[in-house]
């Protein structure tokens, strides 16, 4: 089996320190970082990601993957850039005004991250203000917005209509998730996607991005 493979299989079981060692050992080997990321990490993601989707693995099967694979980028994230190997794109994630769940935004950060995505995490009970001044204080084209109660689900309406008011809406995308979140919720308040688990989430970042 090559280091690649090794790589991926290592980071779906979730043994960080043999995936930190496996990339060492293929930065050594003369592979290129981006191959390493590419072919490694980011492939092992992708199939945890699948199986997450599938209901074959979840939550904590996804969190120690992504733990295996934050052991790898910390020997990969100096190689990367010495190699001036670009993101995919920035994205802003965080939970909106009113609401202190986080598991579901990690899980995003996580996927999103592993998907060779900058990521943004501004944390919890962030208002609409705080959403957009990141968003172009950063240089980020795109907002990702999480909540898990009815409840709190109009102050993403608040950071859309935040974004219209700035005359924003064609320099930044908005995608929402959360579990009363819907499809219809999305196109009721304008947003440009919406992602039902962390997974799709990353579908719908490479399309909002074009990547």
């Amino acid at each position: 089996m090559s280091v690649l493979n090794e790589i991926a299989e290592n980071l779906m079981k979730g043994q960080a320190p043999k995936v930190k060692e496996l990339v060492q050992q293929a930065l050594d080997e003369g592979i290129e970082p981006a191959t390493v990321l590419g072919d490694g990490l980011i492939s092992g993601m992708n199939v945890i990601g699948e199986r997450f989707k599938k209901n074959e693995v979840y939550v904590p099967e996804v969190l120690i993957a992504a733990r295996a694979m934050h052991a790898g980028m910390d020997i990969l994230k100096p190689a990367l850039a010495d190699a001036g190997v670009e993101s995919k794109g920035k994205v802003i994630v965080g939970t909106v005004k009113g609401d202190l769940h986080d598991i579901g935004k990690n899980l995003v950060c996580m996927m999103l991250e592993g998907a060779g995505f900058e990521v943004v995490d501004i944390g919890i009970d962030c208002s609409a203000e705080k959403f957009v001044q990141t968003a172009q204080e950063k240089d980020v084209t795109l907002i990702g917005m999480s909540a898990l109660l009815t409840t709190t689900m109009p102050a993403m309406k608040s950071v859309i209509e935040e974004i219209e008011k700035l005359g924003l809406k064609d320099k930044i995308k908005t995608m929402i998730g959360g579990a009363p979140v819907t499809q219809n919720y999305a196109d009721e308040i304008g947003a440009d996607g919406y992602a039902p688990d962390a997974a799709s989430a990353v579908d719908v970042a490479k399309e909002l991005l074009g990547c």
